[in-house]
């Protein structure tokens, strides 16, 4: 069985407090790794696999070369269907022959396509509370597939096989947002740091940070693991939602009122405002966050499909569909958070919901035991109100 890292297995030896504290965020960092050790994450018949097997229309699969894109009609077909009308079919030969002249193969949302990869990326929601998205990127030549650039997420990169060269030129703006007021300046001079990503090896990038990557003339399979931290502009866009409730803020501006009206009107809204921050306005906005993030698809079929919901016997795991899901306690009851719903349940279902919090699949009988005095069968009733809730679903 494919042993599945989350950040604490990433970030070894350092522990994930320190990450947080030290490193997220501020600066790259390499965590150096036995050879190997990622290998059953995504091997390369499963590439290929997920090749012959997908739809995959471009951008979403794209092959790169010395900072270019190359034209996707160069080694693809676009073949009619009885019902979809025409679909891209990579074409083998083209294909390869890009790959050996020294292009990059990108295939994005790779999390999507490949179990164990999917599985990554929901334990690291779960440990960064954030979305992630994981991109795939296989080379084999010396060229690079993209210039020296910066990116607008933070990055963990994984070394799966073979190894890349990293070069990093440093930050021209901090912080830079996707939607900002201006560019970062590309940098000047040479790059502060050098060095070979080897096979199982991780990198911590934060955004802004210029880079280039290039092959070394062997094979080379790597994951991108992308992720947008929440910033303050995002709090004040969460702030701006909340404010549509409130009929002040929908009143129409005094835009043809004489002054003294209008300082009126720019008080009111100010003492408002000044309200809704009051207290750990950040607290809220990133529980808020995390209760809103979206569900993960997985349907548990062919039980989800049917009046009983799960297996009739307890040898079945389920799991939860929510990494970023929070348990509230109340008089009596525990509130169940997550994928913008509020799930309320007596307070003897705590045990079972928090097992089911750590994003592993979990089995029947260990929800069952995991609340003593609470029968099977009431277990069972929580977790099919919980499949029909679209939070959990048969692993």
């Amino acid at each position: 069985m494919t042993e599945i890292p989350g950040l604490a297995g990433l970030v070894a030896p350092l522990e994930a407090g320190q990450f947080f504290a030290d490193v997220l965020g501020k600066a790259p960092r390499r965590f150096p790794g036995e050879k190997g050790r990622f290998a059953s994450l995504l091997p390369w018949p499963e590439l290929d696999r997920v090749l012959r097997q997908h739809r995959l229309e471009f951008p979403r699969l794209r092959l790169a070369l010395d900072g270019d894109v190359v034209p996707a009609h160069t080694y693809t077909e676009m073949v009619s269907t009885r019902r979809n009308g025409l679909v891209p079919r990579v074409l083998s030969a083209p294909f390869a022959e890009h790959l050996r002249a020294g292009a990059t193969l990108v295939v994005d949302s790779v999390n999507e396509l490949v179990d164990e990869v999917g599985e990554l990326a929901s334990r690291l929601e779960h440990d960064l509370r954030e979305r992630i998205q994981v991109n795939l990127y296989a080379g084999w030549g010396t060229t690079h597939g993209f210039d020296v650039h910066w990116d607008d997420h933070d990055a963990f990169i994984i070394q799966l096989s073979g190894r890349k060269r990293w070069r990093l030129h440093g930050v021209t703006r901090p912080s830079p947002l996707q939607r900002d007021v201006e560019l970062p300046e590309r940098p000047e001079g040479d790059p502060y740091d050098d060095f070979l990503l080897e096979d199982g090896d991780v990198l911590y990038l934060p955004r802004g940070h210029w880079h280039d990557v290039s092959a070394v003339g062997e094979e080379s399979l790597h994951l991108t693991i992308g992720f947008n931290a929440a910033t303050g502009v995002d709090l004040v866009a969460w702030l701006a939602d909340q404010l549509r409730s409130d009929e002040l803020f929908r009143t129409d501006l005094p835009r043809f009122a004489g002054p003294d009206a209008r300082a009126e009107r720019a008080e009111a809204l100010r003492s408002r405002l000044a309200e809704l921050t009051a207290g750990d306005v950040v607290s809220r906005f990133l529980d808020d966050r995390d209760a809103q993030a979206p569900a993960q698809t997985r349907v548990g079929l062919p039980w989800a499909a049917t009046a009983d919901l799960l297996p009739p016997d307890d040898d079945f795991e389920v799991r939860l569909l929510v990494p970023r899901a929070a348990l509230v306690d109340g008089d009596g009851t525990v509130a169940l958070f997550g994928a913008g719903k509020r799930l309320v349940f007596a307070d003897a279902a705590r045990p079972v919901l928090a097992a089911l919090l750590g994003c592993a699949p979990q089995p029947f009988k260990v929800l069952a035991d995991a609340a003593p005095g609470v029968p099977p069968e009431t277990v069972r009733a929580l977790l099919r109100e919980l499949v029909v809730q679209g939070l959990v679903a048969r692993a």
